[in-house]
């Protein structure tokens, strides 16, 4: 029997328990205790009570009344739509501004009308549906349209080769197909605000998981338009200011010059200059390049030259650094640089 359903069952017999009881029941830490719980009340096996050290665990099937879930799911036509007096309105229906930290409502609120202001002017959908849960750990929201498509759109515009290659522009962070309109900002911060967020559409879904601090695409089943689902904790202490800060620094007059690529996205080996072309391309309207080689298993001698002396020499005040690269190709970098570099 495995530790959640030990849980289950201790629960089920004593009619409620804590966690420390739990962890004492079963000999293993109460932040394991915790993650399993997590998942059983999500799952909505157990429900919590009570707050901080009066806490107690009970049954789903034993506290009938008790709601694990409020949901709220609306269509709205987006011809003419306010992103942010949707979100003013659905704030009441869900009390927001109580069952949410300060933090975590400022940062739902930024994410939120972000992404609805995406819809509206991007997506070129009729309706859109636009869905709210909140449960005992955390919020989430469901946007979905049923347009052409956030990386058909960013494909199209540039001129990518395919609609992957849209997903590499997506995360650089100043892509917009509307500069009239948009700095390109919105899906980057967003991204790094959440604990979770996804964008689907068409056969692409890209994750960003900033509790596991990773990066993810799928290829999924077709779909029309575009999905974006944002959670984060209810009670999260994540600054949005801080993370405006950390990209939009002091020393850069607080505007968006600073980016992190993460270089393994659709390869794990690279070795030619095109390769190297498509990876810089959009990446000179940033002071701050920071190069994110996790995963990546070799690259080519052309590759490095590419990035770190031709680009370099055409962008002197450029600033490259370099995470996560594996020893044993930092000579192939070594080999090509006529400017230090950031390891």
């Amino acid at each position: 029997m495995n530790a959640r359903k030990k849980i289950y069952k201790f629960i089920e017999k004593n009619q409620d328990a804590t966690g420390k009881q739990l962890s004492e029941y079963l000999g293993i830490s109460r932040q394991a205790v915790n993650k399993h719980l997590k998942e059983l009340i999500q799952n909505e096996r157990v429900v919590k009570k009570g707050i901080t050290k009066g806490v107690i665990y009970r049954t789903s099937l034993d506290d009938k009344k008790v709601k694990l879930k409020k949901r709220i799911e609306k269509t709205y036509t987006l011809t003419g739509l306010e992103e942010d007096k949707v979100f003013h309105d659905l704030v009441p229906l869900l009390n927001l501004k109580n069952e949410l930290s300060d933090r975590a409502f400022k940062i739902v609120r930024y994410a939120f009308t972000e992404m609805l202001n995406n819809a509206i002017d991007h997506s070129k959908s009729k309706n859109c549906i636009i869905e709210l849960v909140i449960d005992s750990y955390k919020i989430s929201f469901r946007i979905r349209d049923f347009g052409i498509g956030l990386f058909y759109s960013i494909f199209t515009k540039f001129n990518l080769d395919d609609e992957n290659a849209a997903v590499g522009e997506l995360l650089k962070g100043k892509t917009t197909t509307m500069e009239e309109k948009h700095t390109g900002e919105g899906i980057f911060f967003t991204s790094k605000a959440s604990d979770v967020i996804f964008f689907r559409s068409h056969k692409i879904k890209l994750s960003f998981d900033n509790q596991k601090k990773d990066v993810f695409v799928e290829e999924m089943k077709f779909i029309k338009g575009t999905e974006v689902v944002f959670s984060i904790s209810r009670r999260s202490k994540r600054k949005l200011d801080e993370i405006f800060s950390h990209f939009a620094p002091e020393e850069f007059d607080y505007r968006f010059d600073r980016t992190k690529a993460l270089v393994k996205l659709f390869h794990q080996d690279y070795v030619s200059r095109s390769e190297a072309k498509r990876l810089l391309y959009g990446l000179d309207k940033f002071k701050e390049i920071i190069l994110d080689f996790k995963g990546v298993k070799s690259i080519g001698q052309g590759f490095a030259d590419e990035i770190f002396r031709v680009f370099k020499k055409a962008h002197p005040d450029k600033v490259i650094k370099i995470e996560n690269l594996s020893p044993a190709l930092k000579p192939v970098i070594e080999h090509v640089v006529d400017n230090k570099i950031q390891f």
